[in-house]
C-alpha cells in the first residue's frame, strides 16, 4: 500500500511540480516549514535523475531524523535555458520567499542566479563546475560538485605517464567549457606539453559542422585529444568522430568527468562510438549503503520515468543527494521560529529585483554551509570555503558498453594501480602503475601522440648526400633518381632511424638522394624548404646554423691532419746509431779523447806504459779511454789523481752504455711512428700540398689558414695514393679531414699514416631541419637517448668494426727521438769538473817543482824548452816504504845537518810521484860544481837541495 501511495505522489510531482511537496509536509504538521527552491532541467536525463535523488534525500532524512523543521521543496523546470533559470529563481525569491535554492544545474544558468542569491542573502547550492564561478567571490554560492579545474592535474599525470608532448583540447562553447581552458593550459605547461589547438564545439552545431571541425583536427599532427563537454553534445560529437574515421589506431581520446561520469547512465551517449576512450571521473567508494540506495533509487526512477531504460546513479546524482541532506541538517540548526524575508529599506523601488528583499535565515545558513563535513553516499562530503573538495579520480577505459578501471589518481600520490590511502607515498606518474588499455581501433599500441598526417604528399622529405667514397657513413645505389624515393644505407642512416623509433610519436618520412657533392648546397635546399630535413654526415657549423636548425650532435668530430710515417727503422742497417743523436755522439767522442789525454798527462812521467814513441803515446790516449766502454783497460795507473779521474769516467761510461742499450732495445722491439711532418707550420712554410675531401667545409678552413696548394679527393683509396706520392710527385704531404673520416681511413691504413697535432674541434655531425621546425627539440632528446644507450655501440660496431680500436692503438704509439746532450748535461758537467780539478792539482805541484825555471832570467823560448824537457822526463814512482832516518848529526853541507827533511815529509804526506819527480828535476838542473847525489840517497839529497835553493 505504501509503495502505491509513493507512486501516486511521484506522478503528482510530474503533473504539478509546484505543489508536489504537499503530501510530504502534511505528515508532520508541527514542523516548521522552510521553503526551498529547486531549479533543474527536467527535460534532460541528468535533471530527472537529480530530481529523484533530491526527493529521496528529503524523504530519507525526515524518516530517520527527529526534526523540528521541514524543507518544503518548490521545483522549477529551467529546460536548459539561461533565461528560464533566472526567471525561475526570481519567482522563487519574490513569490515563494525560499531561503535556499538547490541548482541551477548548469554553469551558464547559475551565473545570474548566483548574483540574485547574493542580493537576497539566499544560499545557492549549485553543481556548476565552471571554475570561473568562485565561492570566494560570491558569498552565498556553494559549489555542490567538484570544479572541473581539479581534474586537469590528473590529465597532466596521464600525459606524463605516456610521455605525450602535444595535445588538442575540444570543449563545449558554454561557460563550463570555456572555464576549464586556462587551468588545462597551465597544467600542460607545467609538464612541458604544448597545447597545439583549441577546438570549440557549439551545442547548436549541426552534424556537418562537427564533421568540418573534425577534418581540421584530422589534418593536424597531434593525435591526443581531450574532450570536455556535456553528455548531450558529447553524444553527437563522438558519433561524428567515428564517422570521420578518427576512432582508429594512432589516436588517443581523453574525456573529462563531465562526460565520463555520465557514461552508462544516459541513454543518449553513443556507447559503441566511445570504444577505446580513456576517461576520468570522481572516485565513489562502493558501500552497503550505496548499494541499497542504488536499488531503491532505480526503482523510484523507473516509477517516475517508466519510458526510460535502467540506469545507475552517478557522482552528480549522489552529490545532489548529499547536498540536500547537508541543507536539511543545517536548516534544522539555524532555522528561527518564523524565518521570513525582510523587505528592502529603500523608499523607492526601481526594479522587481529591489522588491525581493533579503532572507533573515540566509546569513546564518550560509555560514554553517561554507565549512561543512559529513560522510554521505558519495564518501567524504567536505565543503571548505564553499567548495566541495575533490575526491581521488578513477581512470577508466571504455570498452564496449562498459568501463574498466585501469588506475587511480590522487593529488598526493599521483597515479596508482590501487587507491592509496597513506600520505607518505611519493607522487608517481609511471605508466606501469596503469592497467591494460584498449585504445581506439582495438589497438594495444600506445600512440606516440604526434605524427605527420598519413598522406603521401605530407611525408617528410629527407635528403641524403649521394657520395662516392666513405660509404660507411651514407651510401646510395648509383641507379637512383633525384625525384624518386631511395633506400640509403650507412651509419648516419641507421642512427637516424633509431632516433625516429625513439621519438614520442610516429613520423613518416622518405629519403631522396642529392647528387650535389657540396654540403652547403644541401643545407641551403633545406633552408628553402625543398626538403623537410637532411640526414647524413653534415657537420654543425656556425654559418650553417644561421640558415637552418641542427639537432644535438650524434657523433663527435674535429679537423685533423694525416701524414705518412717513416719506414720501420728496424730494417735500417744503421739503426745502432739512432739511440743517440749526432750532438751526443760528438760530445761522447770528445769526452773520450779529453779523458784519455788527461790520464796521459797524469801518468806520462811516472808510468812507463804511457811513454814511448809519439805514435804509441797517441794510441794509448785513445785506447785507454775507449777501452773503458767495455771495462777492458789493462794499463795500471800510478797516480791517485788518475785513479780519481778514472773512477768518475767509468761511472759516466756506465750511465751512457746503459742508456744506449735501453734506447736501442726499445727501437728494436717497439715500432715507433715517426711522421714525415711533425707540425702544421712546416707544411705552411714549405708550401707543401694538402688534400681534403671534396664538398666539405675543410676547403674554406684550409684557405683561411693560408694553404695555397690544395687538392680534393673523394675516397680513402685516393687519399692513400696521394699521400704515397707526396708533394714532389704530384701528390700531397698531408690530408686534412674530419676525425670520423680519418678514423675510417686509418682503420684501413693504420700502419702507414698517423695524425699530427693539433686537432681543431668542431660541434660534430647533426641532423638538419628548417628554421623553427617543431621536430628539432624532440629529435634532439631522442638523439641523447640513442647516443647514451647500447644502440649506438651496436651501430658503430656494425659499420666500423674494431677500426676505432686500431686507430687508438696507433695514435698512442708516439714517435720518440734519439737521446740528446740535454739528457746527460749533469753527467758531463760532473766529468768535466773532475778532469779540470785533477789537471789543476797536478799542474800546481808541477809548477812548484819547476819554480827555479820560472824565476830564472833565461829567455822565454829557453824557459819553455826547459819546461817541456822537464815534463817529458821519466821519473820513478816512489816506494811507499819509508827509509830509516839519517843520523841526527848528518845534514846538508850547507845547512850543517839542522835543516828538516822537507822532501821526505812531502813524500810521506802525498805518497805521490810528485816527490819522485823533484829528484830527477834537481838532478837534471844540478851544476858541475854542486855534483850529483847517489841514486839511493835521492830523496834526502833532493830535500836538502831544495832547502839550499830556498
Amino acid at each position: 500500500m505504501m509503495h502505491q501511495i509513493r507512486y501516486i505522489v511521484c506522478l503528482l510531482f510530474l503533473v504539478f511540480p509546484t505543489f508536489s511537496a504537499r503530501p510530504l509536509i502534511a505528515q508532520n504538521a508541527t514542523a516548521l516549514d522552510v521553503p526551498v527552491g529547486i531549479i533543474l532541467n527536467l527535460d534532460d536525463h541528468l535533471g530527472k535523475m537529480m530530481k529523484t535523488s533530491i526527493y529521496m534525500a528529503l524523504e530519507d532524512f525526515y524518516e530517520t531524523h527527529n526534526h523540528t523543521t521541514k524543507i518544503v521543496p518548490h521545483i522549477r523546470n529551467a529546460k536548459g535555458d539561461t533565461v528560464l533559470a533566472a526567471s525561475a529563481a526570481f519567482d522563487l525569491l519574490k513569490n515563494v520567499k525560499v531561503h535556499a535554492i538547490l541548482g541551477p544545474q548548469r554553469s551558464n544558468q547559475a551565473d545570474f542566479v548566483i548574483e540574485m542569491g547574493n542580493k537576497a542573502n539566499v544560499p545557492i547550492i549549485s553543481p556548476a563546475t565552471n571554475p570561473a564561478f568562485s565561492p570566494k567571490e560570491s558569498e552565498f554560492f556553494i559549489r555542490a560538485a567538484v570544479s572541473s579545474s581539479c581534474q586537469t592535474k590528473a590529465i597532466a599525470a596521464l600525459f606524463e605517464a605516456y610521455n605525450w608532448r602535444e595535445v588538442v583540447i575540444i570543449y563545449e562553447d558554454t561557460d563550463a567549457g570555456h572555464g576549464i581552458v586556462p587551468h588545462f593550459v597551465d597544467a600542460m605547461r607545467n609538464i612541458n606539453t604544448f597545447v597545439t589547438g583549441r577546438t570549440v564545439i557549439s551545442p547548436s552545431f549541426s552534424g556537418e559542422q562537427i564533421l568540418h571541425e573534425l577534418e581540421q583536427l584530422k589534418n593536424m599532427s597531434t593525435r591526443v585529444l581531450v574532450v570536455h563537454m556535456g553528455p548531450l553534445l558529447g553524444a553527437r560529437f563522438f558519433s561524428k568522430v567515428k564517422e570521420a574515421g578518427m576512432m582508429s589506431k594512432g589516436y588517443a581520446w581523453i574525456t573529462t568527468d563531465l562526460l565520463t561520469s555520465l557514461f552508462g547512465s544516459i541513454d543518449a551517449l553513443p556507447v559503441e562510438s566511445m570504444h577505446g576512450v580513456v576517461g576520468l571521473k570522481p572516485y565513489i567508494q562502493i558501500t552497503t549503503e550505496l548499494k541499497n540506495f542504488t536499488t531503491k533509487w532505480n526503482r523510484k526512477f523507473l516509477q517516475q520515468n517508466p519510458d526510460m531504460d535502467i540506469t545507475k546513479p552517478n557522482s552528480f546524482v549522489l552529490w545532489a543527494y548529499d547536498s540536500t541532506i547537508a541543507l536539511a541538517m543545517e536548516i534544522e540548526k539555524v532555522a528561527r521560529p518564523t524565518p521570513q524575508f525582510k523587505s528592502t529599506t529603500n523608499s523607492v523601488i526601481l526594479t522587481d529585483l529591489d522588491a525581493i528583499g533579503t532572507s533573515d535565515m540566509g546569513p546564518s545558513l550560509i555560514k554553517s554551509l561554507r565549512n561543512f563535513t559529513f560522510t554521505g553516499l558519495s564518501g567524504d562530503f567536505r565543503i571548505v570555503e564553499g567548495e566541495l573538495q575533490p575526491p581521488p579520480f578513477e581512470i577508466v577505459n571504455i570498452i564496449g558498453s562498459g568501463e574498466i578501471v585501469i588506475g587511480y589518481w590522487s593529488e598526493k600520490n599521483g597515479i596508482s594501480r590501487k587507491l592509496k590511502r597513506t600520505d607518505g607515498a611519493a607522487y608517481n606518474t609511471r605508466k606501469d602503475n596503469l592497467g591494460f588499455v584498449l585504445w581506439p581501433g582495438d589497438s594495444t599500441y600506445v600512440t606516440k601522440g604526434w605524427e605527420i598526417p598519413v598522406r603521401s604528399d605530407q611525408k617528410l622529405k629527407i635528403v641524403v648526400p649521394a657520395k662516392n667514397g666513405f660509404s660507411q657513413f651514407v651510401h646510395v645505389d648509383e641507379d637512383h633518381s633525384t625525384t624518386d624515393p631511395v633506400h640509403p644505407t650507412g651509419f648516419c642512416i641507421d642512427v637516424f632511424e633509431e632516433v625516429m623509433n625513439s621519438m614520442p610519436y610516429a613520423v613518416p618520412y622518405e629519403y631522396y638522394a642529392n647528387n650535389a657533392l657540396i654540403y652547403d648546397e644541401i643545407v641551403k635546399e633545406v633552408k628553402n624548404k625543398q626538403y623537410d630535413a637532411a640526414v647524413g654526415d653534415v657537420t654543425i657549423l656556425a654559418d650553417r646554423s644561421d640558415l637552418v636548425d641542427f639537432t644535438l650532435p650524434y657523433m663527435d668530430s674535429g679537423l685533423a691532419f694525416v701524414v705518412p710515417i717513416r719506414p720501420d727503422e728496424r730494417m735500417n742497417p744503421w739503426i745502432f746509431l739512432k739511440p743517440l743523436n749526432m750532438n751526443l755522439w760528438l760530445t761522447i767522442g770528445a769526452s773520450f779523447i779529453l779523458t784519455g789525454f788527461v790520464v796521459w798527462v797524469l801518468e806520462h812521467r811516472v808510468n812507463k806504459e804511457f811513454r814511448g814513441p809519439p805514435y804509441k803515446q797517441v794510441g794509448i790516449i785513445f785506447w785507454f779511454s775507449f777501452s773503458t766502454l767495455v771495462f777492458a783497460h789493462k794499463e795500471k795507473v800510478m797516480s791517485n789523481l788518475t785513479r780519481f779521474v778514472v773512477v768518475v769516467w767509468v761511472f759516466v761510461v756506465l750511465v751512457l752504455t746503459s742508456s744506449y742499450q735501453a734506447s736501442l732495445t726499445s727501437m728494436l722491439t717497439v715500432q715507433k711512428l715517426q711522421p714525415t711532418v711533425t707540425t702544421i707550420s712546416y707544411l705552411l712554410n714549405k708550401g707543401e700540398c694538402v688534400g681534403y675531401q671534396n664538398g666539405t667545409y675543410v676547403l674554406n678552413f684550409l684557405t683561411k689558414m693560408g694553404f695555397q696548394c690544395l687538392k680534393n679527393y673523394s675516397t680513402h683509396e685516393e687519399y692513400d695514393d696521394a699521400l704515397s706520392k707526396g708533394s714532389k710527385k704530384l701528390g700531397v704531404s698531408a690530408i686534412a679531414d674530419e676525425l670520423p673520416y680519418i678514423r675510417v681511413f686509418l682503420g684501413k691504413y693504420h700502419s702507414k699514416y698517423t695524425i699530427i697535432d693539433p686537432i681543431y674541434q668542431t660541434a660534430g655531425f647533426g641532423f638538419v631541419f628548417p628554421k623553427g621546425s617543431p621536430l628539432v627539440a624532440d629529435v634532439s632528446r631522442a638523439v641523447l637517448k640513442v647516443t647514451e644507450g647500447d644502440q649506438m655501440i651496436n651501430i658503430t660496431r656494425k659499420w666500423f668494426g674494431d677500426q676505432t680500436d686500431r686507430l687508438e692503438n696507433s695514435e698512442t704509439i708516439v714517435a720518440s727521438g734519439s737521446l740528446t746532450v740535454q739528457s746527460f748535461k749533469g753527467l758531463f758537467l760532473v766529468a768535466g769538473v773532475t778532469l779540470a780539478l785533477a789537471v789543476m792539482i797536478y799542474f800546481i805541484f808541477f809548477l812548484y817543482e819547476i819554480r827555479s825555471i820560472l824565476i830564472s832570467d833565461d829567455p822565454l823560448f829557453q824557459k819553455l824548452s826547459k819546461i817541456a824537457k822537464a815534463f817529458d822526463q821519466e821519473k820513478e814512482y816512489p816506494s811507499v816504504t819509508r827509509k830509516p832516518p839519517l843520523n841526527s848529526n848528518e845534514g846538508d853541507a850547507t845547512t850543517g845537518g839542522n835543516v828538516p827533511h822537507f822532501h821526505t815529509q812531502m813524500s810521506e804526506i802525498w805518497q805521490s810521484p810528485v816527490v819522485s819527480f823533484s829528484h830527477h828535476i834537481d838532478e837534471d838542473l844540478s851544476t858541475p860544481e854542486s855534483g850529483s847525489p847517489a841514486p839511493h840517497d835521492a830523496i834526502l839529497t833532493i830535500g836538502t837541495r831544495r832547502s839550499h835553493d830556498c
